[in-house]
């Protein structure tokens, strides 16, 4: 049993401001000198991103579809073992989850770290009718776990009286603080949640100021002794790491630019636990690359930077030399992107890496989004044929086979049969040329055990074999 200072601040729904109130509510305790571990419930990058740099410390994602409670539990032990507060920001609604029971919700999430919960409501238009929201959500399950509410988007000083009478009339549930509507989002949108904060200037000075408003207009001492009243957590023993791989540290080289930094840091540190030196590189930088082992794309928005990508002819030769000398080499959604031979996006048609016989193409809507599961059917460096992978999509764009917009070429082995999700092609994911794997669907290596140890094993097996 261990002592776990900690709290969850959920939303009604998605665009509830919980992110926002979670970014200040962060920055605000760092400011009083707390160590803050920060986690975001679900797969979501960029908000992670966020709020990693809200607490000056890296984020983790915690998810119950994504691997057990035991890898959940003990990670999130690991992450907030030296900070005075866990603060965990929930996703989508307090109960929504993956079916009418609320499997992998927000508050499944909480009950599973015996954390208090703060509800986060945008009270626009609203009175009375917000305490019979709150006495909902506190009746819903049992053993909610609900401890504050914090009233979003009020209109003024009666509304906050009214919005706060009623519900400390009707409810037991505190009200910790009611928060002004602000002019104008202070991290504006796009197609896939906020604006990236690789694409964002002023993201110190955002930071601050939405601290100033959670510091006037939240509890944050009471706030805090909740979170220190959260009872103790029993964290099971053992370790969630992969196995390190005998030999020579081999050198992998992942890319972190404005095209693509999607990563969990978890996945990273799974690697270099396996045996690996991990080394950064850009896909849209002029300088040289060390000599590498391995190659990991992850995602992120390759069409944002088309032009450029398209442009460095010499990092695109070399991204598919690479692959051709047999190195080991994955690709997440926008890595799989770049590997392609084409990306169509807003009337133009740039070329990328040549990798793949395929191209992919940006739409209006989303092509894959929410949680994905598939089942491994043709041999691959990565994932052993059978082994069933939980991991999630988001993608805008779709894939088109070669064969279909050019006349010539052939469609590479797609190695995923997805059981749940869109894939690439016809229900397939997972693209396959020799030690090459690019798929749609993103892991988390905690969740898919094997993959760091087999990607550094290959790694190793390439540098042994390599002339000189």
């Amino acid at each position: 049993m261990i002592s776990i200072p900690r709290l969850v601040l959920a939303g009604l729904s998605g665009g509830s401001g919980k992110t926002i109130v979670s970014l200040g509510l962060t920055r605000a305790w760092v400011n009083q000198g707390l160590r803050v571990a920060p986690f975001k419930k679900g797969p979501d990058y960029i908000d992670a991103a966020w709020l990693s740099l809200s607490a000056r410390t890296p984020a983790c994602n915690l998810d119950p579809f994504l691997f057990s409670d035991d890898v959940l539990l003990g990670l999130f032990a690991q992450k907030a073992a030296q900070a005075d507060l866990a603060f965990v920001e929930g996703n989508r609604g307090l109960f929504d989850g993956g079916d009418a029971l609320g499997s992998y919700s927000t508050s499944q999430l909480a009950r599973k770290l015996a954390a208090p919960l703060v509800l986060v409501i945008d009270a626009t238009k609203m009175t009375r009718t917000a305490a019979a929201i709150v006495q909902g959500c506190a009746n819903f399950e049992p053993d909610s776990g609900l401890a504050g509410v914090i009233l979003n988007r009020t209109a003024g000083e009666r509304h906050r009286r009214i919005l706060r009478e009623a519900i400390e009339q009707y409810t037991d549930v505190p009200v910790l603080g009611t928060l002004p509507k602000l002019r104008e989002n202070p991290i504006p949108e796009r197609h896939m949640g906020l604006i990236s904060n690789r694409e964002y200037e002023g993201q110190e000075a955002i930071l601050e100021g939405i601290a100033k408003v959670m510091a006037d207009n939240c509890d944050l001492p009471r706030l805090l002794g909740i979170a220190r009243a959260a009872p103790h957590l029993a964290v099971p023993r053992g370790d969630i790491w992969p196995a390190r791989a005998d030999g020579q540290a081999p050198r992998i080289g992942y890319v972190l630019d404005a095209a693509l930094w999607f990563y969990y840091q978890e996945n990273l540190e799974a690697l270099s636990r396996a045996g690996a030196e991990l080394v950064e590189v850009s896909l849209l930088s002029a300088d040289p690359w060390p000599e590498l082992d391995g190659l990991y794309l992850g995602g992120g928005f390759p069409e944002t930077q088309a032009q450029a990508l398209a442009d460095n002819i010499s990092v695109r030769t070399r991204v598919r030399t690479l692959s051709e000398s047999g190195a080991p080499i994955y690709a997440e959604c926008g890595g799989f992107m770049y590997l392609c031979e084409e990306l169509h996006t807003e009337g133009a048609i740039y070329p990328m890496a040549g990798v793949f016989p395929l191209a992919t193409t940006l739409c209006a809507r989303p092509q894959g989004l929410g949680y994905a599961e598939a089942t491994v059917v043709a041999r691959n460096t990565f994932h052993p044929v059978g082994a069933v992978l939980r991991g999630h999509e988001f993608h805008y764009s779709k894939c088109l086979a070669q064969s279909r917009y050019t006349g010539h070429g052939e469609s590479p082995v797609l190695a995923l049969r997805m059981e749940r999700g869109a894939g690439m092609l016809e229900g397939m994911d997972g693209a396959v040329s020799g030690n090459t794997f690019a798929a749609y669907t993103h892991i988390h290596a905690l969740g898919v055990p094997h993959w760091a140890e087999n990607f550094v094993r290959a790694a190793a097996a390439f540098r042994a074999g390599r002339p000189g």
